[in-house]
């Protein structure tokens, strides 16, 4: 039988590799490591998806936490800054906007900056909605720096591969142990617990807590506990990729580009070697040999690799937690890449296992909250992600149409409906996307709201246009006393 506590020295088994894998068992080794026995198995055989290289600011916490140093860490995955998504032929085909890592304006207690904003746009007193946010002027220009002292909100681009090879030498320094093989079998106890991962070699691995790392397989959660998938491809209908990596031609930009195209998009991920490049489309729509054709002929620089096509069915678990078995990462369930939530769900999955670990048994307290936490994560970055297709006014294919007048879940026509008629964005507790992201992306996509807060009515002209101004002055001569984003690069964390 299973431990009923399992408490010291609890064998904790990782089946699988890749970034999911070589995080859970970085920070469990780093912030846990005296109490667990942490085995990882992962076959060569077996590669991984290995293509989501954007990543979001919650990431530096997180390595912070491990005590990770940035510029190693930047050489070693041949990384670059990143401030934000640049999001072209959204809206309409030709628009462009940012949605950036920053916070917009100067905030009030009585009314978020946004509705200031629009106040002055009524009164033809306001520049363009991004012209107040640091991080969006920085990203236009090209411009970044960081230093201890600043403030300057940021995340990285990187090589996914590198990366999990950073974090793997990073966690056998801890004492973790790695097992080459491919999983045979998964042996259960008559329970239903896991009690064994057997290879084929006849290496059999006995562990108290399983977490599964196996990609959209999920070969513990799924194919061996039969949890159950809630489907999602109704609001999501892209379901497939095809991803190729191009050299460089071009001074790398801090920030990520997505360029929808009629059936989908394409994304564009400058890193200091390299750029990786993919195009994401509904095969309702887009056959996998036009999506190859359309991304060859779609690219800037020679290409290096072949494309690889990838096929995904977006949504979740019934459970992320099943018995002992908890999921990670493309196991655990799949919201496409298009804000880069990707290594932050395997994070946040990991993190949320330690707060909730069961050291005093099977509580099945601790599993529901662990399972609850997660599916609410999932569902508000899924609305998030929903937002960018639905809100459009792209007429211009079947696709598009039917992005635009499909239902949609009922959190998320809240959340549309407050703003277009009042100009409200909120964010809920532990929700990842802020007032400004939600505003940035509701703003660049075309929604202009009715009605805003009728605080800002009270300032006169010269107040308004005074304040916007020196805001955005403020703005201009920090972002100019940047050095170019190439050039910090180099001086900073250019690998060798």
């Amino acid at each position: 039988m299973t431990k009923e506590n399992p408490s010291t020295n609890s064998r904790i088994v990782i089946a699988g590799g890749g970034t999911a894998g070589w995080i859970a068992a970085a920070a469990l080794a780093k912030k846990m490591g005296p109490l667990l026995d942490i085995t990882l198995v992962e076959s060569a055989e077996i590669g991984t998806v290995g293509v989501g290289e954007a990543t979001i600011p919650p990431l530096r916490v997180f390595h912070k936490l491990l005590r990770i140093d940035e510029q190693a860490f930047m050489q070693a995955t041949s990384a670059t800054f990143k401030l934000g998504i640049q999001f072209e032929n959204w809206g309409q085909v030709g628009d462009s906007y940012i949605h950036s890592f920053g916070q917009t304006g100067q905030q009030s207690w009585l009314a978020e900056f946004v509705h200031f904003w629009l106040e002055a746009r009524k009164r033809g007193l306001a520049g363009n909605y991004g012209d107040y946010c640091l991080e969006l002027e920085a990203a236009l220009q090209g411009k970044f720096a960081t230093s201890p002292q600043s403030d300057i909100n940021y995340a990285y681009h990187l090589d996914a591969g590198d990366y999990a090879r950073f974090l793997a030498n990073f966690c056998q320094a801890l004492g973790v142990k790695r097992i080459e093989g491919k999983i045979e079998q998964v042996e259960q106890h008559e329970n239903d617990f896991i009690s064994a991962l057997v290879l084929t070699d006849g290496t059999r691995i006995e562990g108290d807590l399983f977490i599964d790392c196996t990609g959209f397989r999920g070969l513990l959660i799924e194919q061996t506990l039969h949890t159950g998938y809630e489907d999602w491809s109704h609001w999501l209908p892209c379901d497939s990729a095809v991803a190729i990596q191009t050299e460089s031609v071009a001074p790398a930009q801090p920030f990520t580009r997505s360029i929808a195209h009629h059936a989908g998009w394409q994304w564009q991920i400058p890193l200091q070697h390299r750029v990786g490049n993919g195009l994401v489309y509904s095969r309702q729509h887009m056959s996998d040999d036009e999506a190859r054709e359309y991304l060859l002929s779609h690219v800037e620089g020679t290409p290096i690799t072949e494309p690889r096509v990838i096929h995904y069915r977006t949504g979740r678990r019934l459970k992320a937690w099943n018995k002992n078995c908890v999921a990670l990462g493309l196991a655990s369930g799949f919201v496409e890449p298009l804000e880069s939530t990707s290594i932050h769900l395997i994070i946040m999955g990991i993190t949320r296992l330690m707060q909730l670990f069961p050291f005093n048994g099977w509580d099945s307290a601790l599993i529901d909250e662990y399972n609850q936490q997660t599916i609410e994560e999932l569902e508000r970055i899924r609305d998030f992600i929903v937002l960018h297709y639905h809100v459009t006014e792209r007429n211009d294919s079947p696709f598009w149409d039917y992005c635009r007048r499909m239902e949609i879940p009922e959190t998320l026509l809240h959340r549309i409906n407050l703003f277009a008629t009042q100009g409200h964005a909120f964010q809920k507790h532990n929700e990842l996307f802020r007032v400004d992201s939600w505003t940035q992306v509701m703003l660049g996509q075309r929604l202009l709201p009715k009605h805003h807060h009728p605080a800002p009515a009270l300032m006169t002209d010269q107040q308004l246009s005074q304040a916007l101004s020196q805001h955005r002055e403020q703005i201009l001569q920090l972002v100019n006393r940047l050095p170019d984003h190439q050039t910090f690069i180099n001086q900073y964390c250019k690998r060798s």
